[in-house]
């Protein structure tokens, strides 16, 4: 077998240590080759590293991840014109504009080592098979606490993050995950999240974030990785992401949750509007989104909703029945600012090109955005979407107080609405001192 010097980049990972650069370092150390790790939200890229490497792959497991992975081909390309260079990944196939070698989508590992050993082979190649999979080797990486905290009131946890399973047996439009997968879901396996879970708990982490697209895609399977984890680690907290649906379809599961150490559920709510949810093939609807809130209180589980308010048909008026919707639920205090800025993101293959009211709204590809552009239909719509997108960055940056800042954006949107932004105040008994991430997530 010939050696290969891999360097390996991550450019963006939702602020958690790489899992999609750890996963495939193992698998090619595994097989013999020398493996390089950079994640590039956390340091430089040396030129020495590209000088070192005879084939680089990068990691684009999202949106912004691809956005970042352009500057890094470009640089590559103007240090060593002939270096092979792979996308791996999501969005790895979404961009074919790019000057790389090989776009290797969806299940990626066992073509990426195909690749490292002839890489005069490439194009795009999608692979939804089912692969076993090794324990991610971490050791490459920045260490755990470099990455986005738990911050409880005013206790810190470092945060692992894992995956169970990747792909989704749902639909639902606006998500990029069905123009790769249409609706399949295939499991990690629990010896190998198991193990990993306890190497990065004996590296720091006291909690630890399972990223699975839907933890209850396999409800058995999910349970019995949740179950093995706590008994190994009783001490370790987790959080997981599910939708509306299965939080009500699996109640009985959701209430277990809390004693086996789960924290709080992500949930996508996305919008208030019933209209909007059927349209993106949520399968939920507001009251749907009001029952999960009530039992998440009832048994215990912390619930935090993400949303996309701005869609080609929203009003101002949308945006402040979400405001609403968080303050008659005690959500302030766990959401986000950059939440309430959300816009569509149309990338191509998207399942939202198939709906007409966006088939009207959608200009020429952009290959510089990577995704369609599109108007709003209510131009006010368009100023407030920019307005609150301002407004969270600004107050990310500064690191002013999340709930001072959605109150402001609230205020903002009833405003635009022509309501009257006194509604718009801090509430008084809100439930401080709930779980969040130190880090807000951009997809």
């Amino acid at each position: 077998m010939v050696v290969v010097r891999v360097l390996l980049l991550s450019t963006y990972e939702l602020g958690h240590q790489p899992l999609h650069v750890a996963s495939p370092a193992a698998v090619l150390m595994s097989a013999g080759h020398d493996v390089m790790a950079v994640d590039l939200s956390i340091d430089r890229l040396g030129d020495e590293a590209i000088e070192w490497a005879e084939a680089v792959a990068i990691s684009v497991p999202m949106h912004t991840a691809l956005r970042l992975a352009a500057g890094v081909v470009d640089r590559c390309r103007r240090i060593r014109p002939h270096l092979p260079i792979a996308l791996y990944g999501l969005y790895a196939g979404m961009n074919p504009q790019l000057d790389v070698d090989a776009m290797l989508v969806g299940e990626y590992e066992a073509g990426l080592l195909r690749w490292v050993g002839d890489t005069t082979g490439g194009g795009l190649a999608v692979d939804l098979g089912r692969q076993s999979f090794q324990v991610p080797e971490r050791g490459l990486l920045p260490p755990l606490d470099a990455y986005a905290h738990l911050r409880t009131g005013d206790l810190h946890r470092v945060v692992g993050y894992v995956e169970a399973s990747h792909g989704c047996r749902h639909r639902c439009r606006h998500c990029p995950i069905p123009a790769v997968y249409d609706g399949r879901y295939r499991i990690v396996g629990e010896e190998t999240v198991v193990a990993d879970v306890l190497a990065q708990v004996e590296a720091g982490a006291g909690h630890i974030t399972f990223g699975d697209p839907d933890f209850l895609n396999g409800p058995a399977y999910a349970m019995a990785v949740l179950e093995r984890c706590h008994r190994e680690v009783p001490e370790v907290t987790f959080d997981v992401t599910i939708k509306v649906e299965h939080l009500l379809r699996h109640s009985d599961l959701v209430r277990r949750m809390p004693g086996l150490g789960v924290l709080f559920a992500v949930s996508a709510f996305e919008s208030t509007d019933d209209r909007t949810l059927r349209l993106l093939e949520k399968g939920h609807t507001v009251a749907d989104m009001r029952a999960a809130m009530d039992l998440s209180r009832e048994v215990g589980l912390d619930l935090h909703p993400s949303w996309m308010p701005f869609v080609p048909w929203t009003v101002p008026g949308d945006v402040v029945d979400i405001f609403r919707f968080l303050d008659g639920h005690d959500l302030l205090t766990t959401t986000d600012p950059v939440q309430m800025s959300i816009k569509l993101l149309i990338p191509p293959g998207s399942l939202m090109l198939e709906v007409p009211e966006v088939a009207e709204a959608v200009g020429d590809f952009d290959p510089g955005a990577l995704g369609y552009p599109w108007a709003f239909a209510d131009p006010a719509a368009g100023v407030l979407q920019v307005s609150l997108a301002g407004m969270a960055e600004e107050a990310d940056a500064v690191g002013r107080d999340p709930v001072e800042t959605l109150v402001a954006m609230w205020a903002v949107a009833l405003d635009a609405a022509g309501a009257d932004a006194g509604e718009a105040q801090i509430p008084a008994g809100a439930t401080v001192g709930r779980p969040r991430m130190t880090e807000s997530w951009f997809c």
